[in-house]
């Protein structure tokens, strides 16, 4: 046995959160692709059952008052605020993260004229995940702006008084560099514009602290470290101070004053409900709700420990694996650049590469051309999974 293997055993041993793994439904595989699409948790399919057979199946309408349907949005997106830094409250879940960002990102422009000052300027996040980059100019060409794609270090600079929103993603798709939010939001606030930031790599991975650093706006989605399974609503976070000047470009009967009232005139609910928009997708809704139990009890600041001890095994033990020149690490090797997840740049076949790992049991995936991205879930990814990872990925690249 390796030096690495009993480390990693040792560790795991140690470890804990290891007791949350049997919470997840797992085969033989190193799953670190969480970054992509979480884990199932094993108790999902009974709760969904239950949905279906006895809510649906029995109570059928009833169930959108006696079940707690129609104010499910809001209550799970009470359970997602705790795990972003949010107070209950501010966060309502439905709809998708594009639509969420487009919805944010007007809104703030919106603010920002309603500020005074002639603002017509929004920034954009240059490497953003592509969709956002699509909303972002979409949502430029609605509200006459001139969108700036910049880097995030950059945006202090690029900030100036024509300036109305910066949208920027907390961490980096491809590389998995963790952006300052703190700072980088503290700047806009500075320079009179409003922040949107996109959470969905790191909502669930590592402490973020909206209220604690003032976001005015944040969506993220569900789908990756909060495992609410493929496709389950984003969420949006309004802070409470901006909650009576939100106005969506997106109004719909859903975040109506009054939605059963039928009345031909808009009129915004109270509160984080002007976030929603028409039905919500109660089946994938309440699958996620039932997923989030497992966080029932689990630390954010542990999470991300492990997350920063796991990244660092990897990095070491790819280090020791892996023959020189084969691939190289375009993460940040400083832990406050860091997110969830390690990229290495695979200059031979980086595409074939991780199909050959996936064949082999260890599912990571691959961003054109040449990263191979591998994604850590602290809730049931172990040490002795990382060492496992490093060495199949040298016999394959070797």
């Amino acid at each position: 046995m390796s030096e690495l293997l009993s480390e990693a055993e040792a560790r795991d041993a140690a470890d804990g959160l290891a007791g949350l793994r049997d919470r997840f439904v797992l085969d033989g595989a190193v799953y670190l692709d969480g970054n992509s699409l979480g884990a199932l948790p094993a108790h999902v399919p009974a709760r969904m059952e239950d949905v279906i057979r006895r809510q649906w199946g029995e109570l059928r309408i009833r169930s959108w008052t006696e079940g707690g349907w129609w104010t499910a949005p809001e209550r799970v997106g009470d359970r997602i605020a705790p795990l972003v830094g949010a107070a209950a409250g501010q966060t309502v879940v439905g709809d998708s993260t594009s639509v969420n960002v487009f919805k944010a990102l007007v809104a703030a422009v919106r603010m920002a004229r309603e500020d005074g000052g002639g603002r017509d300027e929004i920034l954009v996040d240059a490497a953003t995940f592509p969709t956002d980059g699509y909303i972002a100019a979409s949502a430029a060409r609605l509200t006459d702006c001139r969108l700036r794609p910049v880097a995030p270090a950059e945006v202090p600079s690029a900030l100036g008084g024509r300036t109305a929103a910066v949208l920027l993603n907390h961490v980096d798709y491809r590389t998995g560099r963790l952006h300052d939010l703190p700072a980088l939001t503290a700047a806009a606030h500075a320079a009179g514009a409003y922040t949107v930031w996109d959470l969905c790599h790191s909502a669930g991975a590592l402490p973020v602290g909206l209220d604690a650093h003032g976001v005015d706006l944040a969506v993220g989605c569900t789908y990756k470290y909060l495992n609410g399974g493929p496709g389950s609503p984003a969420f949006l976070y309004v802070r409470r101070d901006l909650q009576d000047r939100f106005d969506s470009p997106l109004p719909g009967w859903n975040s109506h004053a009054e939605p059963f009232g039928m009345r031909p005139g808009y009129e915004p609910a109270e509160g984080a409900v002007r976030g929603r928009v028409g039905t919500p997708d109660i089946l994938s809704l309440l699958a996620l709700e039932a997923a989030l139990e497992v966080w029932d009890g689990v630390s954010v600041a542990a999470v991300r420990a492990k997350s920063l001890a796991l990244t660092d095994f990897f990095l070491r033990c790819v280090g020791e694996y892996v023959p020189a020149g084969r691939v190289e690490s375009v993460t940040p090797e400083a832990h406050a650049e860091r997110g969830s997840q390690v990229a290495l740049r695979c200059p031979s076949d980086a595409g074939g590469v991780m199909r050959r790992l996936i064949g082999r049991g260890v599912v990571g995936d691959h961003r054109a051309p040449d990263i191979l991205r591998f994604g850590f879930t602290p809730l049931y990814v172990g040490f002795a999974d990382t060492e496992r990872a490093a060495r199949v990925l040298a016999e394959v690249v070797g």
